[in-house]
């Protein structure tokens, strides 16, 4: 019934609004919540990279209970955990550490970026700094984050090469069938000399990816990798070969490297992935 329903919603043009208006009014009332309850741990802790706010502590996140056990058995780091979402703006830990490089260790200002799946804090701390170019497969679901989104498949990019100074695809990957064409496609239309931030769940405690090509099953989605609409779990070693095998350049920033930036509540374990076209 659901699906019925998605398609009529769809052929009428108004299915897509409606998610946006649904997800703007739980991000709202969420964030007023939060704000509330954590009114009493306001002070010196944790910074909050995009507003600034701090806490002693930040809220919590964690998986529903149809994510949770596939996540826990394979050990992956995607997200979840203490410290994870501002309660003043709800940044997330994902994306203030790819803002933390942003800031601190990838010239950004005046470049030419290509966003996918735009995460709208991204977008909003990017769009009055570089010319940023929005992209989604869907790109109905982000029309409330720049209503300028292009549609485009990262498996066959209708940009020229060369195109882009930067790349951002946060927590995109795992969503990809043929995730290396991708990877190649990403590549081609880098330009020389550019940098790609492409941060994934993944794991260091499987001995490779997990992964069913072709699979279409949102529950079994869920029970196997952690969410309805992921379709690998990544091995990290395995990804960066994947990356390496596209043209990258690879270097890891394990979490001790990080360790200056824990100040600003990054995912606990998490390592940020260099990754540079020469």
């Amino acid at each position: 019934m659901k699906e019925v329903i998605k398609k009529i919603l769809t052929r009428l043009h108004i299915y897509h609004p409606l998610q946006s208006f649904y997800r703007r009014q739980i991000f709202e009332r969420k964030k007023k919540k939060l704000q509330k309850q954590f009114a009493a741990y306001q002070g010196p802790g944790f910074t909050c990279n995009v507003c600034q706010a701090q806490y002693i502590k930040m809220a919590p996140d964690w998986p529903g209970p149809e994510n949770r056990h596939a996540l826990e058995k394979n050990k992956v780091i995607a997200g979840y955990g203490e410290n994870i979402l501002c309660p003043h703006c709800l940044s997330t830990a994902r994306e203030r550490l790819v803002l933390l490089m942003l800031q601190q260790h990838i010239p950004f200002v005046g470049k030419k970026i290509l966003l996918l799946s735009p995460e709208k804090t991204i977008y909003s701390y990017l769009k009055e700094k570089a010319s940023v170019i929005t992209a989604d497969i869907s790109p109905g679901f982000y029309k409330s984050i720049d209503p300028h989104i292009q549609k485009e498949d990262a498996r066959a990019f209708q940009f020229t090469d060369q195109s882009f100074d930067i790349i951002i695809a946060n927590h995109v990957l795992e969503h990809i069938p043929q995730d290396e064409i991708a990877m190649k496609e990403m590549y081609r239309v880098l330009k020389s000399g550019g940098k790609a931030i492409l941060q994934v769940p993944y794991s260091m405690d499987i001995p490779g990816t997990l992964e069913t090509p072709g699979i279409q099953d949102a529950a079994l989605q869920s029970a196997l990798y952690g969410q309805r609409d992921h379709v690998r779990i990544y091995q990290l070693q395995d990804y960066i070969h994947r990356l390496q095998g596209a043209g990258f350049q690879v270097e890891e920033w394990d979490y001790e490297k990080l360790k200056p930036y824990y100040k600003n509540a990054i995912q606990k374990g998490e390592s940020f992935l260099m990754i540079l076209k020469n």
